[in-house]
């Protein structure tokens, strides 16, 4: 009771337990992870392909995307067409089905799913258009960012994710938590300069030493999209911002 926000509108909460506590009350969970999970979805479903999210290294990947149909996205530098860069998407046609491991936004996705609310994905890209959809679909909103990895496992607050949030949180109407006015916090200090933002915070270093300036390059655009993934049976599809 102390922990799920419930007497605001406009929630904010990190990681699994967030969707727990947070989203557990809501009419939407909005999953927020720029780097890259987010984009990544944004980025194929507006080219006309469906995602399905799908646990982190769980068992049966393979037969499930088989079972689809689809195709499997692999890990960063591993052979085949998709990953969890974002510039793996751009090959994404129209029709095109794919099953999207990943170990923040995927797995909060398919926890989100047992809510029975709606679920959005989020980002820089879309985050005026996911907002609008959002209040469409009721008044209470929990924004989630995912945060990523430590390497023991536990969670990282990543500031990307944080002031992703929070430019979705200001295109909110409704009573805002102190939690979701820090996210509103994190966007006002990102918003005169997200690709700086971006390729200054940790998680963006990391990115562009690997070899992926490209793919923190294209999180960083703010509202190019008015593409909303909202997830209907077990996938990511895209809906107009009207609907």
């Amino acid at each position: 009771m102390f922990y799920d926000q419930s007497s605001f509108d406009i929630r904010c909460e990190w990681g699994l337990c967030g969707v727990r506590l947070v989203g557990k009350s809501t009419h939407v969970v909005i999953i927020v992870d720029a780097l890259s999970f987010s984009t990544c979805v944004e980025i194929a479903v507006s080219r006309g392909a469906t995602i399905f999210p799908y646990r982190w290294k769980g068992e049966g990947a393979k037969e499930y995307a088989d079972q689809l149909g689809a195709e499997l996205a692999v890990s960063r530098g591993q052979l085949g067409r998709f990953s969890l860069s974002p510039s793996s998407m751009l090959e994404a046609l129209e029709g095109t089905k794919i099953v999207l491991p990943s170990p923040n936004g995927s797995e909060l996705t398919t926890e989100a799913e047992l809510l029975g609310c709606a679920i959005i994905a989020g980002c820089f890209r879309n985050c005026q258009a996911v907002a609008k959809h959002a209040m469409a679909q009721g008044k209470s909103i929990a924004v989630i960012p995912c945060g990523e990895r430590w390497p023991d496992g536990t969670l990282r607050p990543a500031v990307e994710d944080l002031a992703a949030a929070g430019a979705i949180i200001a295109n909110l109407s409704g009573t805002v938590s102190p939690e979701a006015s820090v996210a509103t916090a994190a966007w006002a200090l990102a918003k005169d300069d997200v690709p700086r933002f971006l390729k200054s915070c940790a998680s963006g270093r990391e990115h562009i030493d690997r070899g992926y300036e490209k793919d923190v390059e294209m999180a960083s655009q703010v509202n190019v999209s008015d593409t909303v993934p909202m997830l209907c049976e077990r996938a990511y599809v895209r809906v107009g911002v009207d609907q």
